[in-house]
């Protein structure tokens, strides 16, 4: 074999140093083919480790996309389109914050063209044909204002509907389910993203839209949440101590009367924490995919069962049966890891994941569910000829 000169190990050395850790080829996925013929035949989106993969590393690129803008990289040496080129994609539309130019979200589509130029006749069965990708939290000087705004909103109320970004990101996926049908789209989204991207999926569920929702590392912690579960604990006293008193057929009436007042009373101090009662009547479900890693102390509360005794004992607090639960939980626990590694959204698409689907009795779920369950029976949106 012919020694390599000096000068070639040097620039060798040089292409590694200049190489950006957030590059495909360097931080992405290493398993994972392109499309191609075959999948004309079996396709690899069905494959959920696939899906998953391919999800994540677009929610990656609208990152990317922000940070390409803030470095003011060109087309030719921007990161962002590496992450969805090798899929068969394309940009279609970003989602930016108008307030500081930030783009937060991004719609990507199947790329005909690119696909046809490697023979690949047909979308491959399962792969969407838009996708709207929703990023996390950035901490960098030009996002970190708006960001944390959303951090801090959710963290208050449990809920983003009074961001702006909330309004952008439901028009963006009302849009495209109306153009591609909600059975050819999907929504994704990393940490506060992921918050956005379940809360606009639910908005539109409410509707009678259903479409294909991934959820990584979703936040659950909240002041909301946690006066919830105050005033739940707080009824559940009340009925023991109701039933530690003399009972008679009047007595029986007043207590059955003032229980009432009291859940009610409690409701009305903080009505947006509840759901409306759920009639337990059929529904087609809406089956978000939630990836959860238990060192992580932000999205480990969707861990949490929903549990017997007093949990069960108030059926208001519970979705109406198993067969309605929906949810679709994936949890990854490799023991105790920095938070940093746990939050991280390189672990969904890492060569040694190792996932458990859950069962489907989350206590948060459950309560973030549940207002579904007291809508009519929905109508589908037709979709559009090809």
């Amino acid at each position: 074999m012919a020694k390599r000169s000096a000068e070639e190990i040097s620039n060798e050395v040089v292409v590694e140093k200049e190489a950006h850790p957030y590059a495909f080829h360097v931080s992405g996925p290493r398993n994972v083919a392109s499309p191609n013929w075959r999948d004309l035949i079996n396709s690899s989106w069905k494959d959920g480790n696939y899906k998953r993969t391919v999800v994540a590393c677009f929610i990656q690129a609208v990152y990317l996309l922000e940070l390409d803008r803030q470095e003011n990289k060109t087309e030719e040496n921007a990161l962002a389109p590496k992450w969805w080129i090798p899929f068969k994609y394309k940009l279609a539309q970003t989602l930016i914050d108008e307030r500081d130019g930030s783009i937060y979200g991004a719609i990507l589509e199947w790329d005909r063209s690119a696909a046809l130029a490697d023979m690949i006749l047909l979308r491959p069965s399962g792969a969407p044909k838009a996708v709207l990708a929703l990023r996390g939290t950035l901490l960098k000087s030009l996002t970190i204002r708006r960001d944390v705004e959303d951090d801090l909103r959710f963290l208050a109320w449990e809920s983003l509907k009074g961001s702006v970004r909330f309004k952008g990101a439901l028009d963006a996926l009302k849009s495209i389910a109306d153009s591609y049908g909600s059975s050819n789209v999907c929504v994704a989204g990393h940490s506060l993203g992921a918050g956005f991207a379940l809360q606009v999926g639910k908005a539109l569920a409410k509707q009678g839209i259903y479409v294909e929702t991934h959820l990584f590392n979703p936040p659950s912690v909240s002041l909301a949440m946690s006066m919830r579960s105050i005033g739940e604990k707080a009824e559940f006293v009340w009925k023991r101590f109701k039933t530690m008193l003399p009972s008679s057929s009047g007595t029986q009436a007043n207590n059955d009367e003032g229980e009432k007042a009291s859940s009610f009373g409690f409701r009305n101090w903080v009505p947006h924490l509840y759901g409306e009662k759920a009639p337990g009547v059929g529904l087609k479900k809406w089956v978000p995919h939630i990836y959860v890693n238990n060192s992580d102390y932000i999205c480990c509360y969707y861990t949490d069962p929903a549990g017997t005794g007093e949990n069960q004992s108030s059926k208001e607090n519970v979705c109406p049966t198993n067969e309605q639960a929906a949810a679709k939980l994936f949890v990854m626990s490799k023991g105790k890891q920095k938070f940093l590694e746990a939050h991280g959204l390189e672990q969904w698409w890492s060569d040694d994941l190792e996932l458990q689907l859950a069962l489907q009795n989350s206590k948060l779920i459950s309560r973030q569910l549940k207002s579904l369950y007291s809508l009519p029976a929905p109508q589908q949106t037709p979709e559009k000829p090809r």
